[in-house]
């Protein structure tokens, strides 16, 4: 009988203990069921655009319009920089511009006058070469004419001296005969009448000696002339030969002034641009955060002055292991729990994954070619996004705690 109450006794234990593992084995079971197709990290975090404001140029602070963690809009001002410096360049480089287009415009006038030029002074030389040349033939023959005059002027001298000296002689014979009355009074008077006549003759044949002869040095000095016509003329024709040349020049010198015009245009666009960096502007919509610029402060070209941080689009960078991604894709669903907003749970899905794990891109990545290897469990860092809607109230902000639970099916 004690035996068996002993039996009775113990088989209730045995019976609890069966439920426990029951219950064990049952609470496993759900929990492989509930986790099952899902991965779960806590090593992840909210991030966002974060836009660095610096100074685009260098100059004494005038006005700060924002303070740190104000909201601010895209394209309103934040700084303005002492512009005065800047609108100086601007006018003077707008004076240079004006200058150098002028400059452009009248090198370029230039190149149709030399073009027209160029063209007809090859013709005009030609022509002015041609009339030279008439005019050496009919120089040569002024002179061969004035030549052809001086010598039957000489011969006629020569004739005329002669008939002179034979007037003369008869003269002086027939004085003598006269004495002795064997001439006439008449016969001797006729013989002096002509050899006087003679004598005028002579003189007037030397006359004629003496204009050839000023005819002959006149045809020979426009002779001369000619010829000298003919080669300024030639050097006339090689000149305009090098019209080409000169137009080839002035177009060049046109296309220098313009360039030095474009130049000038782009000068005077820096200048502009310069001036409108002196006011700085916010490039997206944010909250002012790091704001390290004060007013008076001189502040130099690419000095940080502060950073704008996006909320409008935020997201979820979640450092998987590597164990874990054999079957997360993006597009899968998540559930992102924040523990700053009381645990508070946003919906969202994958978006991408890394192309190499976060150690790749630490300042010093590992070698494990090196040294003795530990194999360490990797982790990639994967984008998860927000679905529309999610934070109207911008409640997340970047750095914050982030449990992220992806369904990969």
């Amino acid at each position: 009988m004690a035996d068996q109450a002993g039996g009775w006794t113990g088989q209730p234990r045995f019976q609890a203990l069966i439920g426990v593992v029951i219950a064990i084995a049952v609470a496993v079971g759900v929990w492989l069921y509930k986790t099952a197709g899902r991965e779960t990290t806590d090593d992840a975090q909210v991030d966002a655009h974060v836009a660095q404001i610096s100074a685009r140029v260098s100059g004494t602070v005038l006005r700060v319009l924002v303070k740190d963690n104000q909201p601010t809009d895209a394209n309103a001002t934040l700084v303005e920089i002492d512009p005065r410096d800047y609108q100086i360049a601007v006018d003077r480089a707008r004076a240079e511009l004006l200058d150098a287009e002028a400059a452009a415009q009248a090198a370029q006038s230039n190149v149709p006058i030399a073009s027209t030029a160029a063209a007809g002074g090859v013709t005009n030389a030609q022509s002015t070469i041609e009339q030279a040349e008439a005019g050496i033939s009919e120089a040569e023959k002024g002179v061969e004419a004035a030549r052809a005059r001086l010598a039957a002027a000489t011969s006629r001298v020569r004739e005329v001296e002669a008939n002179s000296t034979r007037a003369t002689r008869d003269v002086e014979r027939l004085k003598g005969l006269l004495a002795k009355d064997e001439v006439s009074q008449q016969q001797y008077d006729a013989a002096v009448a002509t050899a006087e006549g003679q004598r005028a003759a002579v003189d007037t044949a030397k006359s004629q000696v003496l204009e050839a002869e000023t005819g002959i040095r006149t045809a020979e000095s426009r002779l001369v002339q000619a010829r000298s016509g003919v080669k300024s003329a030639q050097a006339a024709l090689r000149s305009a030969e090098t019209g080409p040349n000169q137009v080839a020049a002035i177009r060049s010198r046109a296309a220098a002034a313009e360039a030095h015009a474009q130049q000038a245009r782009a000068v005077l666009a820096q200048a502009e641009l310069n001036l409108q960096h002196a006011t700085v502007k916010a490039p997206v919509a944010g909250i002012v955060s790091r704001k390290s610029v004060e007013v008076g402060q001189n502040v130099q070209t690419g000095q940080p002055l502060m950073a704008i941080i996006a909320l409008d689009e935020v997201w979820v960078t979640a450092n998987f292991k590597e164990t874990q991604l054999q079957h997360m894709r993006p597009g899968q669903r998540a559930t992102l729990k924040v523990d700053a907003i009381g645990g508070r749970e946003f919906n969202g899905h994958v978006d991408s994954i890394a192309a190499a794990t976060g150690a790749r891109f630490s300042l010093l990545p590992p070698e494990n070619a090196t040294g003795n290897f530990v194999k360490v469990v990797q982790r990639v860092p994967v984008k998860i996004v927000l679905e529309a809607g999610q934070d109207p109230e911008h409640l997340l902000r970047p750095g914050l705690s982030v449990e992220p639970t992806v369904y990969t099916r």
